[in-house]
């Protein structure tokens, strides 16, 4: 075990301690008289003195001494002493046996080794060494606790610690912690890495300088272990512009797997909103710990090796043997229970695999326990068959467990049995009415019809088409046009050995999956079994029995309504097989049509994708139109998820995987295409259509066969074997479109030797152009060599395959929104490309804190990657504030909150109270880049409707409070005593406007007096702080006072009906003289002439645009104070590094309810 350094002076003459490895900075030792096969009187001696010693006081046999070179100490540290003349060491760690001290020496040598090099002082590396050790303990204390409690001591000393180093709201829940070192260039840095629901941080105080590190889960793009030029084993996280790498963990497996885990859950929850509704888990990331996503993960490889229901949870895995009648022994594995199911998979791969619904379990019985049969149980199923599990842990609660689950399925999915007479007199007699008799030709599950969905009565009623009540291949009949004998031979032979299967390993679909029956559905599915062994192996024949009479309801319901979905099924049913007779008719069309209208009808999220159709029709040749429509629910459902949705997810995430893979098992052929992904676009439809659409449909059916049995791991091998019988000519390819060629051509000479059917054209026989034979290769071999050569691959690791290129393909989907924002963004703004990337960057991050810590927000605040690029980011007022005090220019102190919720206001036309990045950013180009005409307008329209409310909170009466009042006394300067003469630049300002009231703009509405105290207020907010703030003032000032003369005249005009030569005279006997032009000096005086401040009601005192920025042309000051160069940078520095901080700040300090924003 790992020992807190201590210094240990040793002056003993006698050699206790013999060297068995040394390092320049590491000794392991030996104690003498431990692991001697003879005996020197030395050895003799410590061996007896440690053996009459009590256990407390006895020394561990083995140690680790840390030596600096060149220096006198040394440290232990795995246990020990070390005995060399007066010298001093440090001991790291001690060890009772040699297996466990060299666990400690080989984790010395791969972490920090190689590490120590780079440091320059020998102190430095003491102390880096030192440190390592102590984390090192306390993570190994914190896991012994964790173990024992709930929440050990060690875990609340480090949340203590997370929270107040990096200042998160208290929503931010810390997941676990770990002790590592972060490398800056080539220096590592000690410190501890701490995990939370969103985000990943990292902390160091090592030799006086502190490092903080903040990391969201969605920025990150890449997440791998890698080697650096010192390490073998790192974690590197990237993100857009940095890549940062982790090293020195205790155990790096755990962390990584954890890591992955977090960035999955985080980036599904917040950036796949398909997903999101569909797994309930994802809406709680308040409730995920640690041991939730272990039980997460687990949970996931369960469904995805079993094939489960997406919804079907499990609840405990338990080490086993299962009785195998085939092979007359106990089958080592383990038992999976869920909801509605009891599985088992043997430890061997491909060994031994089980699947039992609960729907069809009779009874679960305990047995006897004696020494050859330990804690057995009987699970008892309806087709006279029994499973024998043994070695089961904690038996009383696993079958308490299995009888209270098994009573509520059978009570909500209660079996419905049919009446009528059976044709056979097979021993079956009592089979469930979802399995089939021993006769698998007959129409008859045992002795027990399917429970049709509608009873004859009703559907005589129905107005609604019949369900087409057989596959359609047995409709439709083809003869083969050579050799008829031989090929229904071969489909006889197949029949026979099938059924000799059956026998030995059962017929339901409770049989025991084996390699056996692996290689049987390799060689092809007879047709006249095709169907029934495909709804077996996916398990919708549970889905089919368990809801009678569902498909005909979504039948009755869905057909003749019209919708956009509706409208694509009708374009593509007559693409869907045309070349097969089957749909070259109404029968097959119509049956097409159902089955597809009633899964868009179950399935809104999904709807209709193209290549439904084409596997759709598959379903129906093989299926009755229910048993397809059940199976189209399996596959788009559980077998491949996310590919039949919006944006195919799933679809693109297995092309990335398909790519390693290719790397991996063809690295020529990777070499020589550098670009993988267009080689991953050519096999796309590989994996949306299972080959049917590339591959002639007598051995594209074979495809399926594995698919149904394997899952998607057989179209990936099945795709590599393909490439590799191609790899010779893709490699001396040109270009894409000859790779193209050459794919197309071979698969469209893929052969089925043994199918009884004709030949059926593949929709790529365009591409056959040949002069020469090409030849030919026979389905039944390249399936076999996909197996034989590429079938390696486990479900596991498929699946962690999957895990790390979601990240990377649901990252690239979020470049591409952006890269589509900005390009539509940039040529209306004068911001540099640059700046715009940040402030997209600082916009998704302000949409995302609300995500991280605030309550769940209605679907309209949601990422929603449905919507157009432009709309899936769009934030509320309280961020747009946020961003508005970080960026903006115009900032007013206290005032700022206010006029970024007018700013709120304006730009929200729809009034859906929710802002896009193309008006945010619209706005902000106004502030830094317009023109002063433009600045002004802008401002003008935040202090009128709708920008400006009447429950503004700083909307009050002019006549309580001193117009445009300050925090200091100002003072209209006049120089020389000179007054300026205002009368003559009003009437010049009155006549230009009048000549420019036939402009195309529309004209904005005037300010009212209210309105224009808001004005000015803000302008003097605005002023607060700048350089020239006296001038501004007194500029200002001026300009207030012109601007309450015009709106004094505007009013006497409109009540005479007319503008008259009286109104200079008006003008004139109502300016102020330079004594009373005193309204700004005094701020807690209100004005004594009741005029210049009217009150609202009084009537119609106005101002318009025009009137405003033509009195602000007068003061040059203003003038420069509206036309100086902004700079965007030093705001952007600014925000990145504040807006968690004030993202914080308002989450300790909620607001308060008068506060909201009213709607208008």
């Amino acid at each position: 075990m790992w020992l807190k350094p201590e210094e240990v002076l040793l002056k003993n003459a006698l050699k206790l301690w013999v060297t068995q490895k040394s390092s320049c900075y590491f000794v392991l030792q030996r104690r003498r008289g431990h692991g001697e096969g003879g005996g020197r009187l030395t050895g003799r001696l410590v061996g007896a003195l440690d053996a009459v010693l009590d256990s407390s006081a006895r020394v561990a046999p083995f140690r680790i001494l840390l030596q600096v070179p060149g220096s006198q100490v040394y440290s232990p540290i795995a246990c020990g002493e070390l005995l060399n003349g007066s010298d001093i060491y440090w001991a790291i760690a001690t060890g009772a046996t040699l297996e466990e001290i060299n666990q400690h020496w080989d984790w010395l040598e791969q972490n920090l080794l190689h590490t120590l090099s780079v440091f320059d002082n020998k102190d430095d590396i003491a102390s880096f060494v030192k440190g390592k050790v102590k984390a090192l303990i306390a993570e190994e204390t914190s896991s012994r606790l964790a173990e024992q409690e709930e929440e050990p001591e060690k875990f609340r000393e480090a949340l203590v610690k997370f929270e107040a180093r990096f200042n998160f709201p208290e929503a931010e829940k810390l997941v676990t912690y770990y002790s590592c070192c972060c490398w800056k260039g080539r220096v590592p840095r000690q410190g501890w890495l701490y995990l939370s629901i969103n985000h990943l941080c990292f902390y160091s105080f090592f030799l006086g300088k502190e490092l903080k590190l903040v990391i969201p889960w969605v920025d990150i793009q890449k997440l791998e272990r890698t080697a650096n030029v010192f390490l073998t084993d790192t974690i590197r996280i990237t993100t857009q512009n940095k890549e940062r790498d982790f090293s020195t963990f205790l155990n790096l497996d755990e962390v990584f797997k954890i890591m992955e885990q977090l960035a999955d859950v985080t980036l599904r929850r917040l950036l796949d909103n398909e997903v999101f509704d569909l797994d309930p888990d994802l809406q709680e990331p308040s409730q995920i710990t640690k041991r939730d996503l272990e039980a997460r993960a687990q949970n996931e490889f369960f469904r995805a090796f079993f094939r489960l229901p997406r919804k079907e949870r499990l609840h405990a895995v338990v080490d086993c043997s299962l009785w195998t009648p085939f092979s007359r022994c106990h089958t080592v594995g383990r038992m999976f229970t869920s909801d509605s199911y009891i599985c088992f998979a043997s430890r061997e791969d491909g060994c031994c695999n089980v699947v039992l619904p609960l729907r069809e379990v009779v009874s679960i019985e305990k047995m006897e326990d004696t020494s050859l049969l330990p804690n057995p149980i009987i699970v008892s199923i309806r087709s006279k068959m029994a499973f024998q599990f043994i070695e089961l842990k904690d038996r009383e609660n696993l079958v308490e467990g299995l009888l209270v689950r098994l009573k509520q399925v059978h009570a909500n999915h209660p079996v419905h049995y049919d009446s009528s007479p059976s044709d056979d007199d097979d021993d079956d007699d009592m089979t469930s009415p979802v399995f089939y008799s021993t006769s698998m030709c007959s129409d008859k599950f045992g002795d027990l019809e399917m429970v049709s969905s509608q009873s004859s009565e009703e559907r005589e009623k129905d107005k609604s088409p019949l369900p087409h009540p057989e596959p359609l291949t047995a409709v439709f009949q083809q003869s083969g046009s050579q050799s008829p004998d031989s090929r229904l031979s071969r489909e006889q032979i197949k029949i026979s050995l099938w059924n000799d299967h059956f026998v030995e390993y059962g017929r339901t679909v409770c049989m025991f999956r084996t390699e056996k029956i692996r290689k049987l559905v390799a060689m092809g599915i007879p047709e006249s079994l095709r169907g029934r062994l495909w709804l077996l192996f996916s398990d919708a024949v549970t889905d089919l029995a368990s809801h009678p009479g569902y498909y005909g309801n979504l039948v009755e319901q869905s057909l003749g309504r019209c919708c956009l979905v509706t409208e694509e099924i009708e374009r593509d049913l007559h693409r869907s097989l045309p070349e097969h007779p089957a749909f070259q008719n109404e029968t097959g069309i119509a049956a097409l049509r159902r089955v597809l209208t009633a899964y868009a009808h179950r399935n809104p999220k999904i709807g209709y994708c193209q290549s439904m159709n084409i596997l759709t029709s598959v379903l129906l040749l093989y299926a009755k139109e229910e048993e397809a429509f059940w199976l189209l629910v399996a596959v788009c459902e559980r077998m491949l998820p996310d590919y039949f949705n919006h944006r195919v997810i799933g679809a693109q995430v297995d092309q990335s995987v398909f790519e390693e893979l290719i790397r991996e098992h063809l690295p020529e052929l990777a070499e020589h295409m550098n670009d993988l992904s267009a080689l991953a676009s050519i096999s796309l439809s590989w994996f949306l259509t299972l080959f049917l659409s590339i591959m002639p449909l007598e051995s594209a059916v074979n495809v399926v066969d594995c698919f149904f049995y394997d899952g998607i791991k057989a179209i990936f091998q099945l795709g590599l074997a393909v490439l590799e019988a191609n790899a010779e000519e893709l490699c001396s390819s040109k270009d894409d479109g000859q790779a193209l060629m050459i794919l197309s051509r071979f698969l469209d000479h893929i052969k089925n030797e043994d199918s009884p059917g004709p030949p059926i054209g593949s929709h790529h026989a365009f591409f056959s152009d040949d002069q020469e034979p090409y030849p030919v290769t026979d389905i039944a071999d390249l399936i076999r060599d996909s197996y034989e050569k590429f079938g390696n691959q486990s479900v596991e690791q498929i699946e962690h395959l999957r895990c790390k290129h979601r990240i990377r393909v649901l990252q690239g989907h979020e470049d591409t929104t952006k890269q589509n924002v900005l390009r539509v963004v940039i040529p209306e703004v004068s911001i540099l490309p640059e700046d715009l990337d940040e402030l997209y960057d600082l916009f998704k991050r302000a949409h995302m804190m609300s995500c991280y810590w605030e309550h769940p927000k209605p679907m309209a605040l949601r990422h929603d990657p449905s919507r157009p690029y432009a709309e899936q980011y769009r934030i509320d007022a309280r961020q747009f504030a946020h961003l508005f005090q970080l960026v903006s220019p115009w900032t007013c102190g206290v005032h700022t909150e206010i006029l970024a919720e007018r700013t709120f206001r304006l730009l929200d036309d729809n009034m859906d109270q929710l802002m896009e990045f193309k008006a945010f950013v619209s706005c902000l180009d106004v502030m830094y880049n317009g023109e002063m005409n433009e600045k002004i307008k802008l401002l003008y329209r935040l202090h009128i409707p709708p920008a400006l409310t009447e429950n503004d909170r700083d909307s009050q009466s002019p006549l309580k409070n001193p117009l445009l009042s300050t925090s200091r006394p100002l003072v209209l300067g006049k120089p020389n005593g000179d007054t300026i003469d205002y009368q003559k630049q009003l009437k010049q300002m009155i006549k230009d406007l009048a000549k420019e009231k036939d402009k195309t703009e529309k004209e904005l509405p005037k300010m009212s007096q209210r309105e224009f105290i808001q004005f000015c207020k803000t302008l003097y907010s605005m002023f607060h702080e700048d350089p020239e703030e006296n001038e501004l003032y007194q500029a200002i000032a001026t300009v207030t006072t012109l601007l309450l003369q015009i709106g004094e005249v505007g009013q006497r005009s409109s009540s005479s009906g007319s503008c008259s030569q009286e109104c200079g005279e008006e003008l004139q006997a109502s300016a102020p003289s330079p004594e009373q032009d005193s309204v700004f000096a005094e701020t807690g005086k209100t004005p004594q002439d009741p005029r210049a401040f009217p009150e609202a009601g009084e009537g119609d005192w106005t101002v318009s645009l025009e009137h405003i920025l033509a009195s602000l042309l007068t003061e040059q000051s203003l003038v420069n104070f509206f036309e100086k160069p902004l700079n965007i940078k030093s705001k952007l520095e600014n925000a990145k590094l504040n807006q968690y901080s004030l993202k914080a700040l308002e989450m300790s300090h909620p607001p308060q309810p008068e506060l909201k924003l009213n709607n208008l």
